[in-house]
């Protein structure tokens, strides 16, 4: 484990503003824990003020990784920000003492504002053949010159096996993590025959630039590797975020059919008893009523009108005892819609003396309650996301591992917020962040599940949020990537964002 520390007495002062900083992480020398063949360097974690930054690909059967993926942090000149890099391996990585373990290298360089991507494609002919029994399987890797003269790694394509003519399949990259906006820097490109044991032989290299490559297909771009390797198509496209759809008018229901409690009888008691989770105090809060009026509050200024549908799961209902999995909270289930966080948390207290704690705990019937609406709109105009709210019991875990695979071809994600002691263990799986959440074979198109455990935030008694900025940021924060995922893979575009507003009685101003 390392710790990297920004010093102020070595970085140029930026007037005191935020600037990105992109990461590269490479490792060298690593020990060597498996017994036939190399390590399998899989993940390193960043970490920042002690939260789960983001993960790197895995890369087998080498000592000397050199990850592709990039991470972008905000840095702020007058602020310390420590950061902990933990690599872990297929075995553990267990120091012997007095040995090293082995070196990270973290490389930084502030970010150009450059919104361009560009899809490119290569073919290769006539490559050398490297393999005894047959032909070349090869492969390419693109490099960025950096500031100080050295190389990053920025691309790798896939392998194309057994043929000396390959044509690798088209990608896409953001312009900055090829030559950060810089059309003259130059780009480095290796050929490497794959082998298996992780010791891919050498064909060879040549130099570009994204100016040269962006003539296209041309004598300029037929580069001589132990023969040929030429650039079959560049195509140049500006990168959308997700506040240009929002300046387009997109209507983002971040909170319709959201707030659905756990009523479950399990970990969450009986609500006249102290230790019940929904234990109605006179006093303050309980644990679900903290949680659905701070996350609520921060999700709703995403919503128009305000009017919440609120959902319950998990109850006997009355007058005859039923058991329901997708009740409205307000009694009225031809319009479950309630004004506000308020009237949501008006609707919770009212149900929890009406209705009879009950398991089991059924996630997937408000999972494909929201999904119906979902799938009546795939054409970009409106996107919708549902809030649950649990203790962590879930009764019907493969049912909705299917539900969230569905729904993850559909305009939706899901926030879950756990509140009370468990381990939460089934909804970090839900949350596939790690590893892709599947069902029946089939994998979830996208990551659509963010889980944030509300106790991380709250002080030991539960009582008092420690920091509303820090969950705010945890709540939200994959929305715009998984809202972007959809968008960029049905080729939707933002609408025109509508032209700046004019006083009355003020001329428009126009320029000639």
């Amino acid at each position: 484990m390392e710790t990297l520390c920004f010093s102020p007495q070595t970085t140029k002062q930026i007037d005191f503003q935020p600037i990105f900083l992109s990461f590269l992480c490479l490792h060298r020398n690593l020990l060597d824990r498996d017994t036939f063949s190399k390590s399998d360097p899989s993940k390193i974690t960043h970490r920042v003020s002690a939260c789960d930054f983001g993960r790197t690909e895995v890369i087998d059967n080498t000592l000397n990784p050199d990850f592709v993926r990039k991470f972008i942090l905000d840095y702020f000149f007058e602020e310390r920000q420590n950061l902990r890099f933990d690599f872990r391996l297929e075995k553990p990585l267990g120091g012997i003492p007095g040995k090293k373990c082995g070196t990270i290298i973290v490389k930084a360089e502030e970010l150009s504002n450059c919104r361009e991507s560009v899809m490119m494609q290569f073919c290769g002919n006539k490559l050398d053949k490297k393999d005894f029994f047959g032909k070349s399987d090869p492969f390419l890797v693109f490099y960025r010159s950096n500031e100080d003269g050295t190389f990053t790694i920025c691309h790798k394509t896939e392998v194309v096996k057994n043929t000396l003519n390959p044509v690798w399949q088209a990608f896409k990259i953001p312009v900055r993590a090829l030559c950060n906006g810089d059309y003259d820097r130059t780009i480095k490109v290796e050929v490497y025959d794959w082998d298996r044991d992780g010791s891919h032989d050498f064909i060879g290299e040549f130099s570009t630039s994204y100016r040269e490559l962006s003539r296209g297909q041309s004598q300029f771009n037929m580069y001589e590797v132990s023969v040929c390797v030429t650039l079959l198509s560049f195509l140049v496209d500006i990168e959308v975020t997700f506040l240009d759809y929002i300046k387009g008018g997109i209507c983002i229901f971040l909170t319709v059919l959201s707030e659905c409690v756990t009523f479950a009888r399990t970990q969450t008691g009986d609500p006249a008893q102290p230790t019940s989770l929904h234990y109605m105090n006179p006093y303050q809060l309980n644990a679900y009523g903290m949680a659905l009026k701070t996350v609520g509050e921060i999700i709703q200024d995403y919503d128009s009108d305000k009017m919440f549908p609120a959902l319950g799961f998990g109850a006997k209902l009355p007058p005859d005892g039923r058991v329901s999995h997708e009740f409205a909270l307000n009694g009225n289930p031809q319009n479950p819609y309630c004004a506000g966080i308020d009237g949501v948390m008006d609707a919770y207290y009212q149900s929890l003396k009406s209705v009879q704690l009950y398991g089991p705990t059924n996630f997937s019937p408000v999972i494909n309650h929201v999904a119906r609406y979902a799938a009546s709109v795939k054409d970009g105009s409106q996107y919708f996301v549902l809030l649950i709210i649990t203790d962590g019991v879930i009764s019907d875990m493969a049912q909705t591992k299917e539900s969230i695979v569905n729904a993850a071809s559909l305009p939706m994600s899901i926030i879950i917020v756990g509140v009370g002691p468990a381990e939460f263990d089934a909804m970090i799986e839900l949350d596939g962040d790690e590893v892709r959440i599947s069902s029946r074979g089939k994998q979830a198109e996208r990551d659509i599940v963010q889980f944030v455990p509300f106790r991380d935030y709250t002080d030991r008694g539960g009582y008092n949020i420690l920091s509303m900025a820090r969950l705010a940021k945890d709540v939200l924060a994959e929305i715009p990537d998984q809202f972007l995922s959809y968008m960029r893979t049905r080729g939707i575009k933002p609408s025109p964002a509508p032209p700046p507003y004019t006083p009355p009685g003020q001329p428009i101003q126009t320029q000639i």
